[in-house]
């Protein structure tokens, strides 16, 4: 499959109709298949990769396989919000059995697409179900829609950094001012970020195109950046690490990818077993083990330590061994 590939704008519905949205692919099993399931992914970029290779892997321990049993329909919406209501909308067409949604907007764009159809709805890499609208208070589902949530382990992430900058005042946050996840991070950031003797300054873009000139401006008001589950700012990563790399500036991830191309630490999720925890929650579904409607949102309650030696050593950071020597992993090299 061709990721990424630019369409121009004005031919996207009409193409999608056809079923020949180019960035897309339709993977069919060799056989009939006894399931055939839509995987919407909203933005390309490592955590919600893994998070899609997690959930077949999910499926697959659970017995539904591609190849054997089960025909895979799968789309990335590139991060426009308007794509990832086609895309739903076309599974919905197609009729398929279940849909999962990759990240929130994809997850509320298949909801608003399948519930009148009947249609299950799996999402994961959704920070908050409830502000989203696809669960109620209680963690129940508000319809026919469950899946797993990558809320942030936000006080651990910020006594981690505590831990590596015991001199830190001030935390920026970049965040995508039409992503409910993101204001969701943001309030749990504010919320706690005293106990912990830090100040959070914000900045607010609204496409990928504001990152440069935002990281700029924010770099200059900060003693570190932290990353939320922001799908566009975590896609235009690179620009932001490049140009806090530039004024000697640490940035802390929000799972273990980010680390991997060249924030410091992070003490965050697995997303690769996230996808896992929602294929099984899918598998069941499709077995008709259980409803959608029946199942409460999941999380993982624990975020795990991760760390780059490579990245500390450019800024001139020891990283404390009492994180290190409890890491789920360490790298000490910096991926491109």
């Amino acid at each position: 499959m061709k990721r990424g590939k630019k369409i121009v704008a004005v031919i996207m519905s009409t193409v999608l109709t056809m079923g020949l949205l180019s960035g897309c692919s339709e993977k069919k099993s060799s056989g009939n298949g006894e399931y055939t399931i839509g995987i919407g992914q909203f933005a390309q970029h490592g955590s919600l990769d893994n998070c899609r290779e997690g959930f077949l892997e999910g499926l697959k321990e659970a017995g539904i396989e591609e190849g054997k049993n089960l025909t895979i329909k799968e789309d990335n919406a590139n991060a426009d919000t308007s794509v990832a209501t086609q895309i739903a909308s076309n599974y919905v067409a197609n009729k398929v059995d279940l849909i999962c949604g990759i990240a929130t907007p994809m997850a509320q764009s298949a909801y608003g697409a399948a519930k009148e159809a009947g249609i299950p709805v799996v999402f994961t890499a959704v920070t908050d179900p409830v502000l989203a609208e696809l669960a109620k208070e209680d963690g129940t589902p508000v319809g026919d829609i469950t899946g797993t949530s990558d809320k942030i382990p936000v006080e651990q992430q910020l006594d981690m950094i505590r831990k590596v900058l015991p001199d830190a005042k001030t935390i920026g946050i970049m965040y995508t001012t039409s992503e409910v996840n993101s204001e969701a991070s943001i309030k749990d950031y504010e919320a706690v970020a005293a106990n912990y003797g830090f100040e959070i300054v914000t900045g607010a873009i609204s496409t990928s195109t504001d990152i440069p000139l935002v990281a700029d401006d924010i770099l200059s008001k900060v003693d570190c950046m932290t990353n939320i589950t922001d799908n566009t700012v975590v896609s235009g990563l690179p620009v932001i690490l490049e140009k806090a790399k530039a004024k000697n500036i640490p940035v802390f991830g929000s799972e273990v990818e980010q680390v991997k191309i060249g924030c410091l630490a992070a003490v965050g999720l697995d997303y690769y077993e996230l996808g896992k925890q929602t294929g099984a929650i899918a598998a069941k579904i499709l077995k008709g083990e259980a409803k959608a409607s029946e199942l409460k949102f999941e999380i993982i309650a624990e975020g795990s330590f991760y760390g780059n030696t490579a990245v500390a050593e450019q800024l001139g950071i020891t990283l404390p061994k009492e994180l290190t020597d409890h890491a789920t992993e360490m790298f000490d090299l910096i991926e491109e």
